[in-house]
């Protein structure tokens, strides 16, 4: 088999792995956008805050530490312990939960009824608070996490490609082991729309607020939901990108990643999530490698985007999406 043949099967590989990272982090806009219609631009730093909040607890940093120390002359930094990840995750989950329901009762409460722009901007006001927040309590530099995930060369595909095809394929570790995570994710997901009552609801709420009023879902219980599932999806997405890339405040620039994927999936479909995630991963991989040297390189950065808007010509909705028609 051509050398170049092999080398783009490795790229589209490595494309479907990235494509799975955008896709998670795409997950969180779907499900806060389906419940309560809101474009929830906080959620990348979300996962930012998640990340943050995890190496914390897990390396037993005192929570406003810098701050204390500023105000008060003293010199604290830790509390002496180291916590297991697994049990990290569990309280980091849980501050997750707090934060939904904090959101819910500080702002979201209020703004019932407002109008889909005023959503939005309360959206952005709190992606600045988030950021800020997790400035004072953890600190501005880069941190290392380390959860147990395997990282670096797969030898196993490594060692058995070349023996088929005389060139090792290299895949991370770390990006097989995000492919499993964000499939289990997604069928959880899915099991939990279709088959409890709580996702039946949030699926009423999200056709139609009144209506699931009118029948006794309660809206806030609703957004408590939405909001605390999201910020998991935004801890499971922190910990893929941290791990691979460190803890820092570009992580939460993440989400500029997601929204070609969401253009192209459609806001509204989880499935789309995936699948918009998959093309974007491995159409810019591939792109770069066919057309990327002929016309300078670093089309990585624009691709998803020129895609994204060519599908919304002619498909606004996305792929997935449901076409909205209205009457007057």
């Amino acid at each position: 088999m051509p050398d170049q043949v092999l080398f783009a099967i490795e790229v589209t590989l490595n494309g479907l792995m990235a494509g799975v990272l955008y896709a998670l982090v795409a997950l969180g806009f779907v499900l806060i956008f389906k419940a309560s219609g809101i474009f929830n631009y906080a959620q990348g730093v979300m996962a930012l805050f998640a990340a943050l909040t995890l190496v914390g607890i897990m390396e037993g940093q005192v929570p406003f530490g810098h701050l204390i120390n500023s105000i008060f002359g003293t010199d604290i930094h830790g509390f002496g312990w180291q916590v297991p990840a697994l049990l990290a995750i569990v309280l980091t989950v849980l501050v997750m939960i707090l934060f939904a329901w904090a959101v819910n009762w500080l702002v979201l409460r209020h703004l019932v009824g407002q109008e889909p722009i005023i959503l939005f901007m309360a959206t952005i006001g709190l992606a600045y608070f988030l950021e800020g927040l997790g400035d004072m309590m953890w600190g501005a530099d880069i941190k290392t996490l380390d959860v147990g995930l395997p990282q670096g060369l797969n030898t196993w595909i490594d060692e058995t490609t070349f023996d088929m095809f005389g060139y090792g394929f290299f895949i991370d570790n770390l990006d097989l082991s995000a492919t499993v995570v964000a499939a289990l994710l997604v069928a959880g997901l899915v099991l939990f729309s279709q088959y409890t009552k709580q996702g039946r609801a949030l699926r009423a709420v999200a056709d139609d607020h009144q209506a699931a009023l009118s029948v006794g879902i309660g809206l806030n219980w609703i957004w408590v939901l939405t909001w605390s599932i999201a910020g998991f999806v935004a801890l499971v997405a922190g910990i893929m990108w941290g791990a691979k890339s460190g803890v820092s405040f570009s992580l939460s620039l993440i989400a500029l990643k997601a929204l070609p994927v969401l253009m192209l999936g459609g806001f509204t479909s989880i499935p789309g999530a995936i699948v918009g995630g998959l093309i974007i991963g491995v159409g810019e991989k591939l792109f770069e490698f066919t057309v990327g040297g002929m016309i300078g390189g670093a089309t990585e950065t624009w691709f998803a985007y020129m895609l994204a808007l060519v599908v919304l010509v002619f498909r606004p909705q996305g792929l997935f999406g449901e076409k909205i028609i209205e009457r007057v």
